[in-house]
């Protein structure tokens, strides 16, 4: 680690202390609906066509907003519908303007075969500011992903090369079928026109359990995090890595960032079901209270202690850790129910490194 990189974690380390005490709310995101159109094998909220869980009605939600209208300007804080697929839902263009009308930005993630021009149209003039597309490699290894939906995925980004005053980017989730391909599929991209493009790897949470072709190994992890520093050096995409925790000597190169949890601190999920919690991606049970007995606010500002002072997560690896100061436990996402650390990519690359 050099000395800009030293500084840069201790600027990062007393920005996240200050973010634990005052907790602005930046990012809210609705988990409109566990319905989805595909079958994905890495699905970590393990979504279906027909759900047991009913999509959460409109009117259950907004109340939610005009309480956080109350303490923060909504100016400030972005709502990403997810899902599941959210275009699914029939009244997704109401959601939107509803959520619009209340003075939020509004965006949100999907896998692209429901955005049609028409569909697109629509959103865009209920105020959508952000979209992002998944899609998770050339046709063949996409379509294995997720059964299907290269085709419908690829319309929509032809779609949002053509259009103006909205952010977005696409999505890939790296695995073992798509990993050797992705120096094609960075071409495809630039040459479609797709100008940001945001790179995942899967974590063990629920369908994404059951098939170990969606990991890579330590070596491939490193080669991975080598494309990604070679790809935004030459400039031609703007590529970014996922916030799946803090990576040594990768920090800074891979982001345009030093690696910082968000969750419970700037980023809050209201679950389907009316849950509660910091991150969607976080699936294990740490959720805070629940909008049907709950109000959003109390919730927000006098409890999520679990995210905001993680020193009980210092224990197993943890404890003994060299970069615990500017990791502080790594992401939210990647800890189970016990509390314990599921993966860590800062051992994956000491691990590689090694051998």
């Amino acid at each position: 680690m050099n000395t800009r990189q030293l500084i840069d974690f201790e600027n990062t380390r007393r920005e996240r202390r200050w973010l634990e005490k005052n907790h602005p709310l930046r990012q809210l995101f609705w988990e409109c609906t566990l319905r989805c159109n595909l079958s994905c094998r890495h699905c970590g909220s393990d979504c279906r066509k027909v759900s047991v869980t009913p999509d959460m009605p409109l009117e259950h939600f907004l109340p939610v907003l005009d309480d956080v209208a109350t303490m923060i300007d909504p100016k400030k804080v972005l709502v990403n519908t997810v899902g599941g697929e959210p275009l699914v839902r029939p009244d997704i263009v109401k959601c939107g303007k509803a959520i619009t009308d209340r003075g939020f930005l509004w965006g949100f993630v999907t896998n692209g075969v429901l955005l049609t021009e028409q569909m697109l149209r629509d959103v865009l003039n209920a105020g959508l500011r952000t979209v992002a597309v998944s899609l998770d490699g050339l046709e063949t290894e996409h379509n294995w992903l997720r059964g299907g939906s290269f085709d419908g995925a690829m319309s929509a980004v032809k779609l949002l090369t053509r259009t103006r005053n909205l952010l977005w980017d696409v999505i890939t989730c790296v695995n073992q079928r798509n990993f050797s391909t992705l120096p094609q599929l960075k071409q495809y991209l630039i040459n479609a026109g797709v100008t940001k493009w945001r790179i995942f790897t899967i974590f063990p949470q629920g369908r994404a359990k059951l098939n170990n072709e969606l990991y890579l190994s330590p070596e491939q992890y490193v080669e991975l995090m080598d494309f990604i520093a070679a790809t935004r050096k030459e400039g031609e995409i703007n590529l970014s890595y996922s916030c799946e925790g803090f990576l040594g000597d990768y920090e800074g190169v891979v982001r345009g960032h030093i690696f910082r949890c968000d969750a419970g601190t700037m980023t809050a999920s209201i679950f389907a079901n009316g849950d509660i919690s910091g991150c969607l991606s976080i699936r294990s049970h740490y959720n805070q209270g629940n909008i049907y007995h709950d109000r959003f606010s109390d919730v927000w500002n006098n409890r999520f202690e679990q995210m905001r002072n993680r020193r009980w997560m210092k224990h197993d690896e943890c404890a003994k850790c060299k970069v615990w100061d500017w990791c502080a436990g790594g992401p939210f996402h990647l800890r189970d129910d016990d509390g314990k650390m599921m993966h860590c990519n800062y051992l994956t690359i000491c691990e590689a490194k090694k051998s």
